[in-house]
């Protein structure tokens, strides 16, 4: 596995494994994390993404040359994520394509991330996600070394609303 840093020409890529996870999704009975329909067919979702990608550090991930996942950070959380009085790297977006699903893409880009919030002085990594369903998502985190912080709820006008959790890793609590 291969991962470089990328720009925001790689809005294509990052549409198409966010596409494929709602398909994904849907066809587990996982609508309630991203819905049912395509990011890139939602302009407003297409509007988020591309918001996330001027933001942040995007980093993707390729196997065999094949873009595998990708991930997004940057010093800022998420708009409905309060803000912390200390440097902190946040993860803005990770997806990985459902292609290379258990190929340790996550993981890996995790760990990358890890690394540059080292190399940033910051001691602090915080990550979102969804927190319906079975709770899944949130174990994985849990297993890639994060503690659960505080849920919350997002409200999407004519939508239920989202509910998220908050997680955080610093460097000793391995």
């Amino acid at each position: 596995m291969h991962i470089r840093t990328v720009d925001t020409t790689a809005l294509p890529i990052v549409l198409g494994m966010l596409d494929r996870a709602v398909t994904w999704l849907v066809a587990h009975g996982r609508e309630g994390q991203w819905g049912t329909e395509p990011w890139s067919t939602r302009p407003e979702a297409v509007q988020r993404v591309e918001t996330t990608l001027h933001g942040g550090h995007i980093r993707l991930a390729e196997i065999g040359g094949e873009p595998a996942g990708v991930c997004v950070a940057s010093d800022t959380p998420s708009p409905y994520i309060p803000a912390v009085d200390e440097p902190e790297w946040f993860v803005n977006l990770l997806v990985t394509d459902r292609r290379f699903a258990g190929a340790g893409v996550g993981a890996a880009l995790i760990e990358d991330v890890r690394r540059e919030a080292a190399e940033r002085k910051a001691e602090l990594v915080r990550v979102d996600c969804y927190a319906g369903g079975d709770g899944a998502l949130v174990r994985q985190y849990q297993a890639l070394g994060f503690t659960p912080v505080t849920t919350f709820l997002v409200e999407r006008p004519g939508q239920p609303p989202w509910p998220g959790q908050l997680l955080e890793w610093r460097p000793n609590s391995r």
